[in-house]
């Protein structure tokens, strides 16, 4: 059986980068997953500010697709600072690791249909990055 999570407000919101729980990573506190993730993305320090200091998610990623990118992002960088920022989240805050742990063996799958990197795509056949690295982690803190 599978865990579909998508938006903040529906069931497994907390899973989402959307989702608002300040942790500290990268000598910073952020907002969202989303925010940290998206900073990380750039050298370049006024981008990188703009980026902790938006408004919402939304915002931060938008911001995040406009900045120079770090060199070899994609390659090297991209899955390690997400799987970071989860880690954090996760690890600072005992109710949301609680509830991750709680879905078991679960398979858990970002519903998303606009991103077929991250989540399951349109068509379901996405790579579910997301949802493999959180069952990566929930393996992980399950073993504490």
């Amino acid at each position: 059986m599978a865990l579909l999570f998508y938006k903040i407000k529906d069931p497994g919101g907390y899973m989402s980068n959307y989702y608002k729980a300040r942790f500290f990573v990268y000598s910073r506190w952020w907002d969202t997953c989303e925010h940290a993730y998206q900073a990380q993305k750039t050298y370049v320090a006024a981008e990188y500010d703009a980026i902790h200091q938006a408004k919402t998610a939304n915002d931060a990623r938008l911001l995040g697709q406009k900045v120079q990118f770090r060199q070899r992002w994609d390659e090297i960088f991209k899955d390690q600072v997400m799987e970071e920022c989860l880690r954090a989240k996760f690890l600072q805050h005992k109710n949301l690791r609680d509830q991750l742990i709680a879905t078991g063996e679960e398979e858990l799958i970002e519903n998303s249909p606009y991103d077929s990197y991250w989540g399951c795509g349109k068509d379901g056949d996405g790579k579910n990055m997301l949802g493999k690295l959180l069952m990566k982690i929930r393996q992980e803190l399950a073993g504490e």
